[in-house]
């Protein structure tokens, strides 16, 4: 009897043994190893600035800010295998191991809708650079979709963070203050009597060149050329071709093809003001640029 209490013991034990490692493997872990550990500029122009950090057998997260008048910044975890309903996530920092003790700190909630991939927010994403400037790595838990029985985690790896964080850095640093929606209508005006565009509109028209240096993929732009009342009808038709065609030519060296630009010489019509003052005369003294993307 005495021999058979240890086993009777032993057995009684086995399902507690087996729970515990069945909680445990019921967490699945998403995280590169320190070898595998990599983060990269995905984009780096004046447009668009994407921090890149691929998560073996899961997909990839994303840190991207873009072009515009004030300074943005959006996360995006790109999954292999896209929700299946609603869920959230929890996004926490968590310490390293060096840091014994410490507790990790609640970041934010990501929504997880159905078929799409996970994002978050300017402030979310900024705390989450930080964090991972520091040696903490923000990690994602939620319930799998598509199995009842388990609960995953995301973690990313601040290991080779610090070098591709300076150059995303000085990318976000040198992004264009404006957006394609704030060019893409433009109206340019001229000195009186020519084709000299005033002040304001040559540093408008190198916003455009600066812009297009970055995106070809302008599919059409219409250019509509007026001019105020003062001379000949003809002669103002005239002027306002030329005006046209000056525009027309800067465009293409810009590094745009031909065939997608428009030209229209209007000439006195549709004046947007009265003729009978300088400052009417000036607003009537204009070329219209339309852009299109596809």
């Amino acid at each position: 009897m005495k021999k058979g209490k240890p086993m009777r013991y032993k057995l009684w034990l086995v399902p507690i043994l087996l729970a515990a490692a069945q909680a445990q493997a019921g967490l699945r872990q998403y995280s590169a190893t320190v070898d595998q550990s990599t983060w990269s500029l995905k984009q780096n122009s004046p447009l668009v600035c994407e921090l890149s950090h691929p998560v073996p057998r899961f997909g990839e997260a994303f840190f991207r800010s873009t072009a515009g008048k004030e300074l943005n910044m959006q996360f995006e975890l790109n999954m292999l295998r896209l929700p299946d309903h609603y869920a959230l996530a929890e996004v926490l920092s968590v310490p390293p191991v060096w840091r014994p003790g410490e507790q990790a700190k609640a970041i934010s909630s990501m929504k997880m809708l159905k078929q799409f991939d996970g994002d978050l927010g300017k402030a979310e994403s900024w705390i989450m650079l930080t964090e991972l400037e520091q040696g903490y790595s923000p990690t994602f838990y939620f319930s799998d979709w598509y199995s009842p029985y388990d609960k995953v985690s995301v973690s990313l790896n601040p290991v080779h963070f610090i070098e591709a964080m300076d150059q995303f850095t000085q990318c976000v640093s040198s992004l264009l203050p404006y957006t394609f929606d704030d060019i893409a209508f433009t109206v340019l005006t001229y000195e009186s009597g020519g084709d000299e565009l005033t002040k304001a509109s040559k540093k408008r028209l190198q916003q455009i060149a600066d812009y297009l240096k970055h995106d070809q993929s302008i599919e059409s732009i219409d250019i509509q050329a007026y001019s105020d009342s003062f001379g000949g009808r003809w002669m103002n038709e005239q002027l306002s071709i030329k005006r046209a065609e000056a525009i027309k030519t800067k465009l293409v060296s810009f590094g745009l093809e031909e065939n997608r630009i428009r030209t229209e010489g209007l000439g006195e019509k549709r004046h947007v003001a009265s003729n009978e003052s300088s400052l009417g005369r000036a607003k009537n003294r204009r070329v219209v640029i339309q852009m299109e993307k596809p």
